[in-house]
């Protein structure tokens, strides 16, 4: 009789190890236009002006503090309330205001900041905030984007990160020039912010074809335009095919645009007037698609719309609910949505 339980110990014991060394999780990964995250002081480098005490917009440390709660509601309710696992941000001053947020608000999520100051006119600049417990941070630096008319704009943003002690990660955070100059007049930037970063996607592809490689962002393009298609070479990805690991291994292309779908069903991260955009967007490198320790949650692509962050009335309902509303304070979150996608994994 002990013999036999002493075996039966033995095989559930053995049962229970290849379960968990079969086990898969997911890694989260999100990205979010925080909206003008300033602190109350004036930087007399940049043109912050509208978020000082005593600006026409009224920026006060309470409004900061209030702003502060309301982003880090939003994170704290991505992926089934457990956070993201890493999100890109951009409008942010200065890293001290993440710190804050995330020491005040969020401490309990082991998150840590990677950040670069640009020289970008208003002093707005790309973060990364990801989770110290499952990701370690080996390198950051800046993609500086030459325009040609020389004026500033945003660094792309690029974090290598070791995932599962072994597996290296490559996150870019973008935030391309806008299109207040008008769509066409300003596609040019956007076109040059798309063409150094494919370089440097290029010399990563050139050491090891197989780089995992994350791109996350606001684009200020939608995923059909050249600057996206043409320039940094992302195609279309489709998940609804029966085949649809064949169809695209087939594809000489080495950027997967996972956000195409949602944007071609209508939805979108931002609202301008009566139509939604997608601007904020997720593209991943074909390794991410296919690759055995870790890869895409087919059709987990989603444009994150938590109720509390809804417009719920007026001419601007089913919209973000901004911070402002042009020099209105209206105490809400950003005029962005979140952009979101899981991973899946095998937990070694």
């Amino acid at each position: 009789m002990k013999k036999l339980l002493g075996l039966l110990l033995i095989v559930i014991t053995l049962s229970n190890f290849a379960c968990a060394q079969n086990k898969k999780d997911t890694l989260f990964v999100a990205h979010w236009n925080l909206e003008n995250l300033f602190d109350t002081i004036d930087d007399p480098k940049t043109d912050d002006v509208e978020f000082v005490i005593g600006s026409e917009k009224e920026w006060s440390a309470d409004r900061l503090d209030k702003k502060f709660y309301n982003l880090a509601r939003v994170i704290r309710s991505m992926n089934n309330n457990n956070g993201p696992d890493v999100l890109g941000v951009c409008e942010v001053e200065h890293q001290d205001l993440l710190d804050s947020m995330l020491n005040k608000y969020l401490k309990d999520k082991f998150y840590r900041v990677g950040y670069l100051e640009s020289q970008d006119g208003r002093g707005i600049d790309n973060g990364i905030i990801y989770n110290s417990k499952i990701l370690k941070m080996i390198d950051l630096r800046g993609l500086n984007v030459n325009l040609a008319d020389g004026s500033i704009t945003r660094l792309i943003l690029y974090g290598t990160f070791l995932f599962q002690q072994r597996d290296t990660l490559h996150f870019f955070v973008n935030h391309w020039p806008s299109r207040r100059s008008g769509e066409e007049e300003s596609e040019p930037k956007r076109i040059t912010a798309a063409k150094t970063l494919r370089t440097e996607i290029e010399l990563l592809f050139a050491k090891n074809k197989n780089s995992k490689i994350i791109i996350v962002g606001d684009f200020n393009d939608e995923p059909t335009n050249i600057s996206i298609t043409e320039n940094l070479k992302a195609a279309p990805f489709f998940c609804d095919s029966v085949d649809h690991q064949k169809l695209h291994e087939d594809l000489e292309t080495d950027l997967f645009n996972l956000s195409y779908k949602a944007w071609f069903d209508g939805s979108g991260s931002y609202k301008y007037k009566d139509d939604y955009n997608m601007l904020d967007q997720i593209i991943i490198s074909k390794e991410l698609l296919f690759a055995e320790e870790i890869k895409y949650d087919c059709n987990s692509f989603e444009v994150y719309k938590p109720y509390l962050m809804v417009t719920r009335t007026g001419k601007f309902q089913g919209a973000p609910f901004p911070t402002y509303g042009g020099s209105r304070y209206l105490g809400g979150y950003s005029d962005h949505f979140p952009v979101t996608a899981k991973f899946i994994f095998r937990r070694r």
